[in-house]
């Protein structure tokens, strides 16, 4: 489903060349979940959002269904990233003046479907995650792994293919990480999403089918 190939990514700061990642080649199957590993600054988070169309390789290629995504137009790559990708975050990114049935309908609304058709499909998400009952809390409101919960809940109301988390337990206490924990995998068995998670929690990590290593921007067999 989703292909590397020789992917390549370089910043340039203050006239030096910072080489981050360097010639990944990796296959990820339809329906797999796989967890990527790595020491601060090794370039996880930079290759998840490669994967999810928010950055671009400096060279090599991103194939989905065998398409390479980046010679796609801009307008046409956000439309193909708001349909088939659900994002979470670390950091929940939700917007504070909402609550949380209208920070899960947003990307839904972004994408065209109508206010009604948004609300019922985050209904029954946030019903799905445990938070029937805290619908119209805005963020401010609620606890970290409930803010999470509609992280998790906003990154699926698309029905995507794929769900990529950035340290989506980083910020949370055991007891919390485990549910958001549960709720990924979950999804990924029940749904068959395909489940990349970026991580240091080794319990997350060894739920998932495949573990990679990132490390000076390159991938190894983790262990």
């Amino acid at each position: 489903m989703i292909k590397i190939e020789n992917l390549s990514k370089t910043f340039v700061k203050d006239g030096n060349k910072i080489e981050v990642l360097k010639d990944l080649n990796l296959a990820i199957l339809r329906g797999q979940s796989l967890a990527i590993l790595g020491v601060s600054g090794a370039g996880k988070s930079t290759l998840i959002h490669i994967l999810g169309t928010l950055d671009q390789p400096t060279s090599g290629c991103v194939l989905y269904d065998n398409i390479n995504v980046f010679e796609w137009e801009r307008k046409k790559l956000a439309e193909f990233r708001n349909k088939t990708i659900g994002f979470v975050f670390q950091f929940h990114n939700l917007l504070p003046e909402f609550n949380g049935l209208e920070n899960t309908m947003m990307p839904a609304l972004i994408h065209g479907l109508s206010p009604r058709k948004a609300r019922d499909r985050a209904e029954t998400l946030l019903q799905e995650v445990g938070l029937g009952d805290r619908l119209n809390h805005k963020p401010g409101e609620l606890s970290g792994g409930e803010q999470q919960r509609v992280a998790v809940a906003r990154a699926l109301i698309m029905e995507p293919e794929i769900i990529l988390a950035d340290e989506p337990t980083g910020n949370l206490d055991s007891e919390t990480g485990k549910k958001i924990e549960d709720i990924l995998v979950g999804l990924n068995k029940s749904k068959h999403i395909t489940l990349v998670v970026v991580t240091h929690n080794k319990s997350l990590a060894d739920r998932m089918s495949q573990k990679i290593g990132l490390k000076d921007g390159k991938i190894y067999n983790y262990e």
